[in-house]
């Protein structure tokens, strides 16, 4: 079968991002956003999630992050949906709970060609480090709507603002990993009554 790899570059007038990822890779990365704490967070879904990527960003971070992080989402979610296609064969669904010290955290996500999040999650520290903890819903919102899927994340506890963003993040990666599996039942077909995702 061959490989499920997806490339995306997108130019604007405030960020260029370049993504490109392997849905059947070994979950190594190569990630500068120009962001620090979020290219910590980006490795976490590739490690997880067993998905190989490449992304590289420059942006008005002089600003703030919010542009350079949206559009990693949105970059993202664009190769995501380049490199699995029609869906033929996957599960479609995956869940995962990860905890991380006291934080736990648990991510559902349906590759249902419609986009979709819903996110719970209050973090003590508006702040890591330099990171503003606003712009995890930023991305998730980004990569959602352009990878047309819908996604559920719930922090269920955490104290500590790095943890509960690490452990969300992981579930994710781990959700994607199961959703984007192929199904050794489903006999290549779309994972739909309606023929289509």
């Amino acid at each position: 079968m061959a490989r499920r790899i997806g490339e995306v570059v997108r130019t604007t007038g405030e960020t260029q991002v370049r993504a490109w990822v392997d849905l059947d890779g070994d979950g190594e990365s190569e990630i500068a956003s120009g962001v620090p704490f979020f290219d910590h967070m980006l490795a976490q879904i590739a490690r997880h999630g067993g998905v190989q990527m490449q992304l590289a960003a420059s942006g008005d971070t002089w600003i703030d992050d919010h542009h350079t992080v949206e559009d990693v989402g949105i970059t993202l979610g664009q190769a995501l949906s380049t490199a699995w296609g029609e869906k033929a064969g996957i599960e479609r669904y995956g869940h995962a709970y990860v905890p991380l010290d006291e934080a736990l955290a648990r991510a559902v996500v349906d590759l249902s060609g419609r986009s979709g999040l819903v996110l719970c999650a209050d973090f003590p520290r508006q702040r890591i480090g330099t990171f503003d903890t606003e712009l995890i819903e930023e991305f998730f919102l980004g990569l959602t709507r352009h990878a047309a899927l819908t996604l559920h994340l719930d922090v269920l506890r955490g104290r500590n603002a790095h943890h509960i963003a690490e452990a969300l993040f992981k579930a994710f990666g781990r959700a994607l990993r199961q959703a984007v599996a192929l199904d050794p039942r489903g006999s290549g077909r779309i994972p739909s009554t309606k023929g289509t995702l």
